[in-house]
C-alpha cells in the first residue's frame, strides 16, 4: 500500500462525507452556523484523521487517529439522528449515510484490531 488513498476506510468514509454534504442541502438556514457546520466538521474530520495517522512513523499513533476518526464518526450519527428526531430529515433522507456510518465505523475497528496485533 502506497497511501492513504489505497485505504478502502478512506475511500469509504470519503463517500460519507460526500452524503453528509448533499444531506446538508436539506437542512433549514437556521441551522446553517449550528447542526450544519458540526456535521461538516465530524464528517470531514474521518477521512483527514484516517490519513494524519496513515502519515505517522508509529502504530501508537496511528491507532490513536483511528480512534479519533471513529469518535468522529460517532458524533456524525448522533447529529443525523438529531436532524431526524427533529424533522430536518427522514428515515428514508438518512438511511445512506446512517448505513456508510456503521460501514466506515466496522472497518475502523477491524483497521484497529489488525494494527494492535502487529
Amino acid at each position: 500500500m502506497q497511501s492513504y488513498k489505497d485505504l478502502d476506510v478512506w475511500k469509504k468514509s470519503m463517500l460519507l462525507v460526500k452524503e453528509v454534504y448533499i444531506l446538508l442541502n436539506r437542512l433549514p438556514k437556521s441551522e446553517n452556523y449550528g447542526l450544519s457546520d458540526q456535521m461538516r466538521r465530524s464528517s470531514v474530520s474521518i477521512p483527514s484523521n484516517i490519513a494524519e495517522g496513515y502519515g505517522r512513523h508509529s502504530a501508537n499513533d496511528y491507532i490513536r487517529f483511528l480512534n479519533i476518526a471513529r469518535g468522529s464518526k460517532c458524533e456524525l450519527e448522533t447529529q443525523i439522528e438529531i436532524c431526524m428526531m427533529l424533522g430536518f430529515l427522514s428515515d428514508q433522507e438518512s438511511e445512506v449515510a446512517l448505513g456508510l456510518c456503521v460501514d466506515v465505523g466496522k472497518m475502523l475497528n477491524n483497521l484497529i484490531n489488525r494494527l494492535k496485533k502487529d
